[in-house]
């Protein structure tokens, strides 16, 4: 019976787990190599920033400790989750550097070890990492064998950040690669305790596992970049509204909801790499992957794709406010964020522009070089303005009323890619609302059907009106 976990890694995905783990009556041992999250975990501290992680450490201290050594960890757990980053490459590839090295740690401390012990790999990897790079490693280091002496799984997490701990624990399904069914088994018994809403497992071989972690991540990508296509679509059309649209398709339960919005692109640190490393490893393989390739393109297109949009606006000497620097609400990460690459190219193409972020404005600045003056409120951009582009649905944003944004003497123009804002704003006076996905000129869009179905132009033509 396991009462007690080793979690190695105190990263944002670490730490979360450790705090979940023990919120659930197990003794949690942290392992990091940074002294400093070592300190704060031990002190009942958050090591880094995610929703509710201070008040979970806080709250259970007494069943989390944390060190340095990752002997003392594995000598005093039963099973230990490996969670360190696998960056992506120059080949778009996952490298195994990090994981290798901790790998090799805990080998080391299954040498000493007389119990059986089971190591799962949660970091995203490609298919054959765990069976051919690390476990190797882990016989190499402890002269001992895997399903004899000690088991390995390939276990994944799908959560978001902002809302890591309770995705872990209320997750869709654990899916659970699998070196043998003991350790197997073992692992699904353990999430049948730790998890609050009784969500199935799913287990296989270590390699499907690991291509179902990396095929989820790019199906829902692929959901989102169609969403994109079709709000441009649904602005060429009379009376287009991208949210009819996808809610009705979001009813046919063959598609779902969920990632159907059409607004702004994906970024963060998972999406964006995911794509590139799918594409890599079927070429790799022999095979293709262009769905993944072409979801990747589009999606890198978009901060250039509405900055030439909207250059009329920008080129006019007005300045242009950019709420939204993070990649996603509540969260500090500006990795992949689709404000932030557009406030940067908004700035190169010679509009003056500030930006605000509730929780990015620190992370944002050295990325932004000087381009872009970010405030330090949300007033004191809207002050400046004569352009708002809403990037992220955050709750503050979403707040924002008339009287916020209208100036005396001249029209404010807010573009809203998430449409939060269209029953406040669309018709405020003094403020020119415009929000993508949505059709605007009914009179020019059953224009161009006119024309498509009198057969005076061909459809390739729409594209440069």
């Amino acid at each position: 019976m396991i009462e007690s976990i080793s979690v190695i890694g105190l990263g944002k995905l670490g730490a979360s787990m450790a705090a979940a783990f023990a919120s659930r009556g197990y003794n949690v041992i942290g392992v990091d190599v940074n002294a400093s999250s070592v300190d704060a975990v031990n002190r009942g501290e958050a090591p880094v920033q995610e929703t509710d992680l201070g008040k979970y450490i806080s709250e259970y201290r007494e069943r989390i400790t944390a060190t340095m050594s990752h002997e003392e960890a594995v000598l005093g757990s039963d099973i230990s989750f490996v969670i360190v980053p696998t960056p992506s490459d120059e080949k778009g590839s996952f490298s195994l550097q990090y994981a290798s090295w901790a790998f090799k740690e805990i080998g080391k401390a299954l040498a000493k070890k007389d119990s059986y012990h089971n190591v799962i790999m949660t970091s995203t990897v490609l298919p054959g990492s765990c069976r051919y790079g690390l476990l190797p490693i882990l016989e190499n280091e402890s002269g001992k064998k895997a399903g004899e002496d000690f088991g390995l799984c390939y276990s994944p997490e799908f959560i978001a950040l902002g809302s890591i701990i309770s995705d872990f624990l209320n997750p869709d399904f654990t899916l659970i690669g699998e070196f043998d069914e003991r350790c197997g088994s073992e692992l699904e018994g353990l999430y049948s305790k730790a998890m609050l809403n009784g969500s199935p497992s799913k287990r296989m071989t270590l390699e499907n596992a690991e291509l179902t972690k990396i095929s989820v991540n790019t199906f829902v990508t692929t959901k989102i970049t169609f969403a994109n296509m079709l709000s441009e679509l649904c602005e060429r059309i009379p009376g287009g509204d991208i949210d009819v649209v996808t809610d009705a398709l979001g009813t046919d339960l063959r598609i779902g909801k969920r990632y159907l919005t059409g607004a702004l692109g994906y970024g963060g640190p998972c999406f964006p790499r995911d794509n590139v490393a799918l594409s890599y490893l079927a070429r790799t393989l022999g095979s293709e992957a262009s769905i993944a390739e072409t979801t990747d393109a589009f999606n890198r297109s978009l901060a250039n794709r509405f900055t030439e949009r909207f250059r009329p606006l920008f080129e006019s000497g007005k300045t242009v406010a950019v709420l939204g620097l993070a990649y996603k609400p509540k969260s500090h990460v500006i990795e992949e964020s689709q404000g932030l690459f557009l406030a940067d190219a908004i700035s190169k193409a010679g509009a003056r522009v500030v930006a605000y972020d509730p929780l990015a404005n620190e992370t944002a600045a050295p990325e932004l070089k000087g381009g872009v003056v970010i405030l330090d409120s949300l007033k004191d951009c809207l002050a400046q303005a004569d352009i708002v582009l809403i990037t992220t649905p955050d709750d503050e944003f979403n707040r924002i009323s008339a009287d916020d944004v209208r100036k005396e003497g001249r029209t404010v123009t807010v573009i809203d890619f998430w449409r939060k804002l269209a029953g406040e704003l669309s018709a405020a006076e003094g403020i020119e609302y415009i929000g993508t996905g949505l059709g605007s000129s009914d009179e020019e869009n059953s224009e161009r059907l006119k024309r498509l179905w009198s057969g005076e132009v061909k459809a390739a033509g729409w594209a440069k009106d």
